[in-house]
């Protein structure tokens, strides 16, 4: 495979994104960690597991900034958001890790950052899909979120079928074992 090199018109030297919110969480500490070349868990896989079911019924609340209020006009009328959050807790060294074993598992195969759901990235931008609950003037209460507590929102978008399809989905086979352990039962 040939390695395309950009163009310098369209280099870009940096992006500066500032947050419009922060996040209120249960969740202080996040459940991966940045350990050298590669991510572990902070606690044993199957605590995380649990973590990750209970969370899923936990209420947060994403507080946008005052001025920014009328951002959120309308989105009550949705049933479901796309939260897009930095991790803020991931060292910076967290940024140069090119491969991981997925959850930190270290029975699943070594592969790019790129094809994982890990916060240790070049540009660690998260993105959760949240129930809307309810919203209170700058005050947007979700479930589903896996941000730490006071994580920076990036940015939010209104879930809708139409720009986000999901269908005949082709996943990795240890994709599938993470998805089984995460799915409620």
């Amino acid at each position: 495979m040939n390695q395309k090199e950009e163009p310098d018109d369209h280099t870009h030297k940096e992006i500066v994104i500032r947050p419009v919110g922060y996040i209120i969480s249960d969740l202080k500490i996040p459940s991966l960690k940045a350990k050298g070349v590669d991510i572990e868990h902070e606690k044993d896989p199957e605590q995380t597991a649990r973590d990750v079911k209970v969370l899923r019924d936990h209420v947060s609340e994403l507080i946008i900034n005052p001025e920014l209020v009328r951002l959120l006009d309308g989105l009550e009328d949705f049933s479901h958001a796309l939260v897009l959050y930095w991790p803020h807790l991931l060292p910076p060294e967290g940024r140069s890790i090119t491969k991981v074993h997925p959850m930190g598992n270290k029975e699943f195969p070594l592969v790019g950052v790129f094809s994982t759901c890990s916060p240790a990235r070049p540009n660690p931008v998260l993105l959760t899909v949240v129930k809307v609950i309810e919203r209170k003037e700058n005050i947007l209460r979700v479930k589903d979120l896996d941000a730490v507590d006071g994580s920076p929102i990036i940015d939010i978008k209104p879930y809708t079928k139409h720009f986000c399809p999901v269908e005949d989905i082709t996943v990795s086979d240890w994709m599938k074992k993470i998805q089984e352990v995460l799915s409620p039962t």
